[in-house]
């Protein structure tokens, strides 16, 4: 905000010294004609200035008085503009030492050059208060350009208050929901899927330990992992690699053998086997086939036991 006030007090300094240059580019053209119109006056022929005017009493003199003051007119335009920011791609490239990739003390230095060239002639009141009050603000752009340098007008401008005003996260415009991926570089992957190109073949054959990371670990560093080489990598440095003590959080359920316990309590179940009857018979006989099945296995079919007991077939090589 500070900034952006040192920027309107310059803008108001370059209007008023712009209407205060017009002003005397038009006092020194009536004191001229009114020089001319006394001419023939021996008491005007003597002085160095035309009365009322800053024009040198010499040849050409209110040419080069008219020339100064567009100049200073060319000159404060061009400050406006560049105080204004518009048009910024002018400045860029024709100009960029008005830009926004250069701070505030070139601008400072044109302001009290502009100043200086009024100040060096006996103008008026309006003229004299506006030049002084530009050679203020060109003395405080200085400063300010020593302070802030080149991002002085970065700090100021308004354009990237609003960027910032945005929010710092992106906004998804997208019709999918879905997150976004980086792909994977294709020298990664190939190193990923080939096991690394022949030089770091070689490296791995010398040095064996670290064979298995090759295809993982940079240039630069090897990386050890959680594992064997890594205990032994810090072990050599002087790090003591410790083993948390074994604890459940308070949420996890009970071991495994607690829970049979309870349950084989809870219900009994009766595993004892009844009494098979084993035959001499194959397992793999067939039913339909009668000069395979043997005398019991009829007696068995025409007359069924009293007692249903379940039979389990079964061979002397059955596993």
């Amino acid at each position: 905000m500070g900034l952006n006030g040192v920027r309107f007090l310059s803008i108001v300094s370059l209007i008023l010294v712009f209407a205060s240059t017009i002003v005397v580019m038009v006092n020194n053209i009536q004191a001229v004609n009114a020089f001319m119109d006394k001419r023939g006056d021996s008491s005007m022929e003597g002085c160095d200035y035309i009365e009322g005017s800053t024009v040198p009493n010499q040849p050409a003199g209110i040419f080069w008085a008219v020339v100064s003051s567009l100049l200073i007119i060319f000159q404060t335009v061009v400050l406006l503009l560049s105080e204004l920011s518009w048009p910024k791609e002018f400045f860029e490239h024709y100009f960029p030492v008005l830009g926004d990739g250069f701070g505030l003390g070139a601008l400072g230095i044109f302001q009290a050059l502009i100043s200086t060239q009024i100040l060096s002639h006996h103008v008026d009141d309006f003229t004299l208060v506006a030049a002084f009050f530009l050679f203020a603000l060109g003395c405080v752009n200085m400063l300010l350009g020593l302070i802030f340098r080149e991002s002085a007008k970065q700090r100021r401008s308004i354009t990237s208050w609003r960027a910032e005003s945005k929010g710092v996260l992106p906004s998804h415009t997208g019709s999918s929901n879905a997150p976004t991926f980086v792909n994977a570089s294709p020298a990664f992957v190939t190193r990923s899927f080939t096991g690394g190109s022949e030089k770091e073949k070689e490296l791995a054959s010398d040095h064996p330990d670290t064979a298995e990371f090759n295809t993982w670990r940079s240039t630069e560093k090897a990386g050890y992992g959680f594992g064997r080489q890594g205990e032994k990598a810090a072990g050599l440095r002087g790090f003591i690699l410790q083993r948390p003590e074994e604890s459940l959080p308070r949420y996890a359920t009970p071991p495994p053998s607690h829970n049979r316990q309870s349950q084989h309590q809870e219900h009994h179940v009766n595993l004892a086997r009844n009494a098979s009857v084993a035959s001499t018979s194959s397992s793999f006989a067939s039913p339909y086939r009668e000069s395979t099945q043997t005398a019991a296995d009829n007696d068995a079919r025409v007359h069924p036991p009293a007692v249903k007991t379940p039979t389990f077939k079964s061979s002397p090589t059955a596993l």
